[in-house]
């Protein structure tokens, strides 16, 4: 197993995660409807909204899991926050990095993964919109655009508060602060 790689801007990175002021908070329906969307529409058993700081993958929004936090170290999001495009990885025995991966020798028993990594506002990678199966299976390019297109509506979501909030101050500071 292949330990999940740290950014270069790490320290930029996890001050991004924590400028949304998303983790550990309560489930909110406009994230847990994507990941409805993303397991209906794919067929899968798991999906999840993935925020990552500096030691764990802490879920948002997940279907399909009882936890609500893993090892980063240890996690799939964590390679995939490093990766430009989408990650797919179609059979996770035959991936090196994850053959002997805990999730996948044991509970849940992963064997398929894809995830779009999410970024702020400011352009850092601050997690993940991802998929996982319990069987291999193929992923055609035309899923992985509905996939993108579902991580950039989640990647809307996740900014739609700070990128609010900017927007008030500058209102604010135009026709308040005169």
């Amino acid at each position: 197993m292949k330990k999940a790689p740290i950014p270069k801007d790490e320290l930029k990175r996890i001050m991004s995660v924590y400028t949304l002021d998303l983790l550990d908070t309560p489930p909110e329906e406009r994230f847990d409807q994507l990941t409805r969307c993303a397991t209906l529409i794919f067929q899968v058993p798991i999906s999840t909204l993935t925020l990552i700081d500096a030691n764990r993958e802490w879920f948002k929004s997940c279907q399909g899991l009882s936890k609500t936090e893993g090892d980063r170290a240890i996690s799939f999001c964590g390679h995939a926050l490093v990766e430009d495009e989408i990650l797919v990885i179609n059979d996770t025995l035959k991936d090196e990095r994850f053959a002997d991966n805990p999730m996948v020798i044991g509970e849940p028993f992963i064997r398929f993964y894809a995830g779009v990594p999410i970024m702020s506002a400011d352009g850092a990678r601050v997690g993940v919109f991802c998929i996982k199966d319990v069987k291999p299976r193929g992923f055609s390019k035309e899923d992985q655009e509905i996939l993108e297109g579902l991580a950039a509506w989640a990647q809307l979501e996740v900014n739609s508060r700070n990128l609010s909030l900017s927007f008030q101050d500058k209102l604010i500071e135009k026709y308040v602060k005169k």
